[in-house]
């Protein structure tokens, strides 16, 4: 993207363009707004990115319970989550109702364009499916630096792609779009969430005991020193994790976005690496990543951590 960049300083308002998708109309309300000032985004050339994404993102968001992040001013101003589909709402855009909230259904590129006029910039999608809060369709480790810096993420990452693979498991790695990564095990029959957070602990407190410089399941911040968590416990109904391919508000827009072992273990890359900026290119060239690996069975090892319990 070469275009020149707009500060919030520069900026004026502009008419709002109308998009047709899908036989659905779109308003896009101060398209020249900066939404990522630093580098130059602004929100008509965000919702141009949010379309080219769209296959992947809606992919990874269908079925779950969606909570977004607001930025109706751009990343250096006021934000919050939204869990409640926010109203007025077009009739194209589905809820699903849990515990009093009714969540947005990200079915649609209309939809998905229509909370990208919001300026929902990011996009976090619940553990659990739509009607379905007993069983988990994936195990998920996160992997959580202390330090706002972590240079050992990826080293730390390629030591627990190892260990899974030494247990016959095969996993995707993902950056979070922040600081961490998360290690997604796509899962041949869906487990229960306590079952999986049993396998969880009893990966993390290995880890813990063999790198002890590197890996912590101490859950407060505070007495973490500069260790890695390795949270498990989030692993849970009702939680969220930000999805595969959504944006994060932060400088640089980073993408969450799978990555190739051969990328973790090159040492080559940081999590910020990847970016609005050049996930268009990544996607061309390598396609949905998170399909790279087969749904696993992980009969044999939850039957193990369950006879070690």
């Amino acid at each position: 993207m070469n275009e020149p960049r707009t500060t919030s300083s520069q900026w004026k308002k502009a008419k709002p363009a109308l998009l047709q998708i899908e036989g659905e109309q779109i308003t896009v309300t101060n398209p020249d707004k900066p939404l990522w000032p630093e580098d130059g985004i602004t929100k008509l050339q965000y919702m141009e990115k949010l379309a080219f994404l769209s296959p992947f993102l809606i992919k990874h968001c269908r079925n779950r319970y969606l909570t977004t992040i607001r930025f109706p001013h751009g990343i250096g101003d006021k934000s919050f989550y939204q869990k409640n589909c926010p109203v007025p709402k077009p009739d194209f855009v589905q809820v699903a109702e849990s515990n009093g909230i009714s969540y947005v259904r990200l079915d649609s590129l209309p939809t998905l364009l229509w909370l990208g006029n919001l300026a929902c910039l990011e996009f976090h999608a619940s553990f659990d499916l739509i009607g379905d809060t007993e069983y988990a369709p994936e195990w998920v480790l996160d992997l959580d630096p202390t330090l706002k810096e972590e240079p050992r993420i990826m080293e730390a990452a390629g030591i627990v792609g190892k260990l899974l693979q030494s247990l016959g498991i095969q996993s995707v790695p993902k950056t979070s779009g922040a600081t961490g990564l998360q290690i997604i095990v796509p899962l041949a029959e869906p487990r229960p969430f306590e079952e999986l957070r049993q396998l969880g602990q009893f990966i993390g407190d290995f880890l813990s005991r063999a790198h002890p410089a590197l890996f912590t399941v101490e859950r407060l911040t505070k007495n973490r020193g500069d260790l890695i968590y390795v949270d498990y416990l989030q692993h849970f109904a009702g939680k969220t994790i930000a999805a595969p391919y959504t944006p994060r508000a932060r400088i640089g827009a980073p993408v969450s976005t799978p990555l190739t072992w051969d990328e973790v273990h090159s040492g080559r890359y940081r999590p910020r690496d990847f970016n609005l900026l050049n996930i268009t290119e990544r996607l061309q060239s390598y396609g949905d990543l998170m399909d790279s690996v087969p749904p696993q069975k992980l009969d044999s090892v939850l039957q193990f951590v369950a006879s070690h319990q």
